[in-house]
């Protein structure tokens, strides 16, 4: 009777579970639902706008064990998320290629210099910022290459908007006119606000346009805490034009889907004042529950 106790106590401790608290980090937890849509001025030839969502994504996955399932984490994945939108300067094509060439060119850089943060500590708070500033460089030199290059001798410049959100830290960056804004409980925040500069598109004073200076653009970077059940808006401003912040306001507090409410405020835009390219991304983030 002992040896048959010795026994199970032996293999009750060689059968007993890892016990390792699940990890969740907030990159893990969020779930962001996008939608966007561009339109072509009334008056213009072509569409100078672009816009471009990017998911980044960090994985373990277990392929080949001896351990048993119970011993392992189960999939793990945990995103970030890049949404950026551009405004070409000059209606004649050029403009519409600046913004293509400008968010095709920050595309690539993510994968070539992408650090893939999506955990975010002072430290890489910072490194996210100088990341953001960096590419922003690196798209203004594929501009100032590509103008020289051309053969029509275009001046290849855009205005770009760009989010990035990394569990529920949210980062933006921002030159030129059109600006990212914040929908939460009932108000319509702007993230930026017109900066200064030396160049006019059409009515509209610009500032730092990619592709505009040899020096490279002057960006305006900031961060902020999101929170779960915000939308976050980028547009063009073919859309401010034509559209009031309550108009905006109150088209984004029916919460429809992005899709929806994209499509809704463009048809604001081309039924309002706005002859311009009208562009507008919607995103909305939610914070999932911890399993």
């Amino acid at each position: 009777m002992m040896r048959n106790d010795a026994n199970n106590l032996r293999r009750a401790a060689v059968a007993e579970p890892v016990d390792v608290a699940p990890f969740h980090p907030p990159s893990s937890a969020v779930a962001l639902e996008i939608g966007a849509k561009s339109v072509c001025g009334r008056l213009r030839a072509h569409n100078t706008d672009h816009y471009l969502a990017i998911r980044i994504d960090r994985r373990q996955e277990t392929l080949l064990t001896s351990l048993a399932a119970a011993d392992l984490p189960s999939h793990f994945e945990e995103s970030g998320f890049a949404l950026l939108v551009a405004d070409g300067v000059d209606g004649g094509g050029g403009g519409a290629r600046a913004s293509r060439l400008a968010l095709s060119a920050l595309a690539y850089l993510a994968i070539e210099h992408g650090k893939w943060n999506v955990r975010v500590t002072p430290d890489i708070s910072t490194d996210i910022m100088e990341q953001i500033a960096f590419f922003s460089r690196r798209a203004n030199d594929a501009l100032r290459e590509a103008s020289r290059s051309d053969s029509k001798g275009s001046n290849l410049a855009t205005s770009v908007t760009a989010v990035y959100i990394a569990g529920a830290d949210l980062f933006f960056g921002h030159v030129g006119h059109s600006n990212p804004y914040l929908f939460r409980s009932g108000s319509l925040i702007k993230l930026t606000g017109h900066a200064r500069g030396e160049r006019c598109d059409s009515e509209h004073e610009v500032t730092g346009m990619v592709g505009g200076s040899s020096h490279g653009p002057d960006l305006d970077i900031e961060h902020i805490q999101l929170s779960s059940g915000d939308r976050i808006l980028l547009c063009t401003n073919g859309l401010t034009d034509g559209v009031n912040d309550d108009e905006i306001a109150d088209a984004l507090s029916l919460r429809r889907k992005p899709d929806e409410d994209c499509q809704h405020l463009v048809d604001l835009a081309l039924t309002g004042q706005s002859t311009d390219d009208v562009t507008v991304m919607l995103a909305d983030f939610r914070l999932l529950p911890m399993q």
